[in-house]
């Protein structure tokens, strides 16, 4: 089934089921009022909204209405937590190349992870709104999970059974404040600004094959400034899947219900490289950054800016019969001043 979040004026919105279709939506008070209610009381609530979402797509249900993709919020407008993967590793290789920080090997057997702001989640056509474009505005193009309780020191095994969700989301990072910020040894603060979600989010039953072992295996499509930018697969090259990423964030304390976790940024190798760009036939890359990095070693420096007032990012991934599972992500950068 598919979920997602419409404004109703209240700060956590109102649960909709969705069709298969993403064309129309029911509102099911009667069973949740709020995805994070269903979430709570998920093993009760599930079958119920899995038979109306069933009724949904075999007829025009009676009281629905609808779907505007464009309009609804990110499925959990505020999130208990979010946190962040870096399970493509070629992302993380390349981009700590482009700062000439060097590779530990254990990042290829041990998660890199960070905590982000999870208080307001961006709906799917928000604004990138910042007050200067030198930070580096960049997009990252990612596949999320949402999770049900996650006990301390839970498997990677066991905790594939805790994934309720799936759905993309834009991390967006802010690219010139990151070295001086990760050189005060403390993790990432100003340069993870709020992160943008898909409209729907999905159970992984609704996924079918494409969904394996913690893994979605499906491109993952991003066009900037409607040009393609990428197209990377997210079901390659993903060194940790989405049970090994739960279960190193549970190593020493559990996670609650309506914890958000990320993959990172979708990343590809080529034969055995770092790829090459869309417009040259490549898989392309899931943000700027990887690009600039591969432009750098290529021609010596990045031809590629980051994003700019007006700029435009499209993220969103569609089945093996061209239907978008998700809805797409549409964000506009905008340059405010404070």
């Amino acid at each position: 089934m598919k979920l997602a979040t419409v404004d109703d004026g209240t700060r956590d919105g109102r649960l909709v089921v969705v069709s298969r279709d993403l064309s129309r939506a029911v509102a099911v008070p009667e069973i949740a009022r709020t995805l994070q209610a269903a979430l709570d009381d998920w093993l009760r609530v599930a079958p119920m909204l899995a038979t109306l979402s069933a009724a949904l797509d075999a007829t025009d249900l009676h009281g629905s209405d609808r779907f505007d993709a464009a309009h609804a919020r990110a499925p959990l407008p505020r999130a208990f937590q979010w946190v962040d993967g870096s399970a493509y590793v070629n992302h993380v290789e390349l981009v700590r190349r482009a700062r000439g920080a060097t590779m530990p090997p254990e990042f290829w057997t041990d998660p890199l992870m960070y905590q982000g702001a999870s208080d307001v989640m961006l709906g799917a056509c928000d604004d990138i709104v910042h007050r200067d474009a030198a930070y580096g505005i960049d997009f990252e193009a990612e596949v999320a999970v949402i999770t049900g309780d996650v006990p301390m020191g839970c498997t990677a095994a066991a905790a594939l059974d805790r994934i309720r969700l799936v759905m993309l989301v834009n991390d967006v990072s802010l690219r010139n404040l990151v070295p001086a910020e990760l050189g005060k040894g403390f993790g990432f603060l100003q340069s993870k600004p709020a992160t943008a979600c898909s409209p729907v989010a999905v159970t992984p039953d609704e996924l079918g094959a494409a969904w394996r072992g913690g893994k979605l295996a499906h491109p993952l499509l991003t066009t900037l400034n409607g040009a393609p930018f990428g197209h990377p697969d997210a079901g390659v090259d993903m060194t940790f899947d989405f049970g090994t990423l739960i279960a190193h964030a549970a190593k020493t304390r559990a996670l609650g219900c309506g914890t958000i976790v990320g993959s990172g940024t979708v990343s590809n190798k080529e034969d055995g490289g770092p790829g090459r760009p869309a417009a040259e036939g490549g898989v392309g890359y899931s943000c700027i950054a990887e690009q600039r990095t591969v432009e750098t070693l290529m021609h010596g420096a990045p031809r590629t800016p980051f994003m700019r007032d007006g700029d435009r990012v499209r993220i969103e991934m569609r089945d093996r019969e061209g239907r978008s599972i998700f809805g797409a992500i549409e964000q506009r950068v905008r340059i405010a001043a404070s």
